[in-house]
């Protein structure tokens, strides 16, 4: 299962909790285990904000590069880094977005736990 099915899962699972009758002793337990998959996720994200920035700062060094040295090679690297760019930036918008929503998740099911 890749990240983004794994994030989908997730999101989809405690979307249908946050909208059923949970006792507060159900809400505390899916509320820890859901605590658990927000960290596994921060990792991700972490992990993926790091390569998309190195992505970004090697895309524009070499753009650089390639407008002071005009070595048609580096214009392919250019080309070659941006592709690889995009869906990285994608990757990371789902990421972060996923994520947060997963923390409106934790309050919704902490706040039914008290």
């Amino acid at each position: 299962m890749s990240m983004g099915q794994r994030l989908k899962h997730y999101l989809d699972l405690y979307d249908s909790l946050c909208k059923k009758e949970l006792t507060p002793e159900e809400a505390s337990q899916h509320c820890s285990q859901l605590l658990i998959q927000i960290q596994f996720f921060q990792h991700e994200r972490l992990i993926h904000l790091i390569v998309t920035v190195l992505f970004a700062i090697l895309a524009v060094i070499t753009l650089y590069a390639a407008l002071l040295i005009e070595q048609p090679l580096l214009l392919l690297l250019e080309l070659m880094l941006l592709v690889l760019l995009v869906p990285y930036i994608r990757h990371y918008y789902l990421l972060e977005n996923g994520t947060q929503k997963l923390y409106e998740y934790y309050d919704t099911l902490y706040a039914r736990s008290r």
